[in-house]
């Protein structure tokens, strides 16, 4: 089996990924993933939408799943097989806002990680780090900043919306007037950068 990285948004396969993925039988992935891999994808190729992701280490080992993003940041790379790396939202934020990968500390929060992603992006700013926070829709972005307000660094707080896609859009403000998510696909860099 192997888990391929399709990256954040279009345009954002690796060749290795490509070459990869046309070569695949049988492949399983999010509409978004697939969506993302489509134009090379062989028209004889099986592709399956994943239901269920709790029963993926039980695939054939011929198949290829495809994960958003990079699959070792809260993707897909838990699972046995090769990982082919893809572009990261991670990589495209570092890159937009001009900000060393060395510097960051990455926090998930996702689905019942909240609170702990909370926690963590507050010790991670008070030790003096960036914090890329990826989160989901249901995250409390509004609870993080009153967390964040009782802090005395200087922090500004980068929206990265749509990481990749023709609408990104990336707007940076400071703690006293933070940007809130108007996007499903968003993630946080938070510190003083």
């Amino acid at each position: 089996m192997k888990i391929i990285g399709v990256g954040c948004g279009p345009g954002m396969l690796t060749e290795q990924a490509i070459r990869e993925i046309s070569r695949a039988t049988i492949i399983y992935g999010s509409d978004r993933a697939i969506e993302l891999a489509k134009s090379h994808i062989p028209f004889d190729c099986t592709v399956k939408t994943i239901d269920d992701f709790k029963n993926l280490d039980k695939l054939a080992k011929d198949a290829i799943i495809l994960s958003t993003g990079d699959p070792m940041l809260a993707g897909l790379g838990y699972l046995s097989g090769e990982v082919i790396p893809g572009i990261s939202s991670l990589q495209v934020a570092t890159a937009r806002l001009h900000i060393p990968v060395s510097r960051v500390s990455v926090v998930v929060a996702h689905g019942t990680g909240h609170e702990k992603g909370m926690q963590n992006t507050v010790e991670e700013i008070k030790s003096g780090k960036i914090v890329f926070l990826l989160a989901d829709p249901k995250f409390d972005v509004h609870e993080l900043y009153t967390r964040l307000e009782t802090l005395s660094p200087p922090m500004k707080i980068a929206l990265c919306e749509n990481l990749g896609y023709p609408e990104e859009r990336i707007l940076i403000q400071d703690i006293r007037s933070p940007p809130h998510p108007a996007e499903a696909l968003y993630s946080l860099v938070i510190g003083n950068f």
